[in-house]
């Protein structure tokens, strides 16, 4: 399809120049003289095209070239966007799979002694689990004779990261030893409450009744997996709370008879803490460790 002269002549009288002609085009015959002398012209500045079209495609060529700068735009948007999703998932807790919910009174009973520390270690059931306390583990026997439980922890055991520690804990071997008990070979002794409860200024503090509560399965596996006969408890704390009773109540109304906790039979005695404090107690300690002695099973 070829440009006629007078589509030229059109497109020149409207300023638009022609889009291509052919070399040799002639005008047509029957144009009027009036419109011949424009059709000329224009076939005249048309036939220099082939010459510039090589000119003018360089020139576009470059404006194409430049059109890679939007998506160095969207380039750029992108990254920000991947960049702080990526970071903290690496460096930061945020990026592993939260906790799961805490392990329940059956999860518990069924546990072995190893999957129990674990569970300790990773408790949540209460507010003690919070602000980087450790949680101290019973140790002793892991077949007993007899199962001593004490109250809460406390800052000397969590520094030497046992139950019963420090003096209160030389105290209390030397009472086992007086029944041919230790805690090396047949006395597994445990607290409680696994983490220290403190007060606002740091210092020990008693437990709460829901703390009590949170804690009491771990002791309940404990004594299962252990196998002890008799269940020895350590102060006001241990003893309240494995019967049942409020934590307030005081020590006189348990010490001195034989009770039971889970068909193992119980005797409360005071907590060696109490007893480096108020030395005229022994005695009663003394009666209550033989009460226990009678009853844990040994002939004689």
């Amino acid at each position: 399809m070829s440009t006629s002269a007078r589509d030229n002549a059109f497109l020149q009288e409207m300023g638009i120049g022609p889009l291509w002609t052919l070399r040799n085009a002639q005008p047509d015959e029957a144009l009027p003289d009036a419109l011949a002398a424009p059709a000329q012209e224009a076939a005249s500045e048309a036939a220099p095209m082939p010459a510039a079209v090589p000119t003018a495609v360089p020139t576009a060529v470059p404006t194409a070239v430049t059109m890679p700068a939007p998506p160095a735009v969207v380039a750029r948007a992108v990254p920000p966007a991947a960049t702080p999703a990526a970071s903290p998932a690496t460096d930061s807790a945020w990026g592993e799979e939260p906790p799961g919910p805490p392990p329940t009174e059956e999860d518990i009973a069924a546990m072995d002694w190893a999957q129990l520390r674990n569970a300790i270690a990773n408790c949540t059931r209460c507010g003690l689990c919070k602000g980087g306390r450790k949680p101290v583990y019973g140790n002793g026997a892991q077949q007993a004779r007899w199962f001593v439980a004490a109250g809460a922890s406390t800052a000397s055991d969590e520094k030497e990261r046992q139950p019963v520690s420090g003096e209160p804990g030389k105290l209390l071997a030397n009472m086992l030893a007086a029944v041919e008990l230790s805690r090396d070979s047949n006395v597994y002794v445990t607290n409680l409450i696994k983490c220290r409860p403190t007060s606002a200024n740091g210092g020990d503090r008693a437990p709460s009744a829901e703390e009590a509560l949170a804690c009491r399965p771990y002791l309940d596996r404990e004594l299962a997996l252990s196998g002890a006969p008799l269940v020895l408890t350590l102060g006001q704390i241990a003893a309240n709370a494995l019967q049942g009773k409020p934590l307030q109540e005081t020590l006189a109304g348990s010490r001195g008879q034989v009770h039971e906790v889970g068909g193992v039979k119980l005797v409360a005695t005071l907590h060696p803490g109490e007893l480096l404090r108020r030395g005229a107690d022994k005695a009663l300690a003394w009666a209550d460790l033989c009460l226990a002695r009678a009853h844990d099973g040994r002939p004689g």
